[in-house]
């Protein structure tokens, strides 16, 4: 079977996530399972919870077991494209942290999961995209976190850096669909997709 690279689109909240993926897996002509779409909302929903309790270390986990096993169970038809990633669970326990050393004790609580571990090797040759925030897009609609995006921003470097995962930026410098879609499309063009 042909290995190919998966994209990971991953920001903080209101940054044109879904967005980008949506225009992506339209002009990819991705369906069903090639495009994992974002299982956060579903998890919290499942779970009877909400933006409140984003700082709940085992919500954190929840959405990562179940991104990773849409991952897992989408290997056969292989996807191309994930709206978030195992990694944005890790940023947002570490956001939510009391002080620097239990941000390290709830980072650690999640990297450590074998899980995770088995994912790190794809994630480090997969194109990541961090979407930066763009202050007029930052809209309450009474569900994600909204706040903070510049910090959630700097964490999700650091991560990222930290686990040794290659990222490009997408930011306020770039603002219009088009010329998004593009430039990820010209980074999956430059590996060989």
């Amino acid at each position: 079977m042909e290995q190919r690279t998966r994209i990971y689109v991953v920001e903080p909240s209101s940054t044109g996530k879904t967005t980008l993926c949506e225009a992506l897996a339209k002009r990819l002509g991705l369906k069903g399972r090639q495009f994992i779409t974002e299982v956060a909302r579903r998890v919290i929903t499942a779970l009877g919870l909400s933006r409140r309790d984003i700082g709940l270390l085992d919500m954190q986990k929840a959405i990562m077991l179940a991104h990773l096993e849409q991952e897992r169970a989408n290997e056969e038809s292989s996807a191309e494209l994930c709206d978030r990633s195992a990694v944005d669970p890790v940023v947002y326990a570490i956001f939510t942290a009391a002080d620097p050393e239990d941000a390290k004790s709830r980072k650690m609580a999640l990297v450590n999961l074998p899980e995770f571990q088995q994912a790190l090797p794809r994630y480090r040759s997969s194109i990541f995209v961090l979407l930066t925030p763009v202050k007029e897009w930052v809209i309450d609609d009474g569900f994600r976190h909204v706040g903070d995006e510049e910090k959630v921003l700097a964490i999700f470097r650091e991560t990222l850096s930290e686990l040794g995962i290659r990222y490009r930026e997408i930011g306020p410098d770039m603002r219009f669909l088009p010329e998004r879609t593009a430039f990820v499309l010209s980074l999956a063009a430059m590996l060989g997709n």
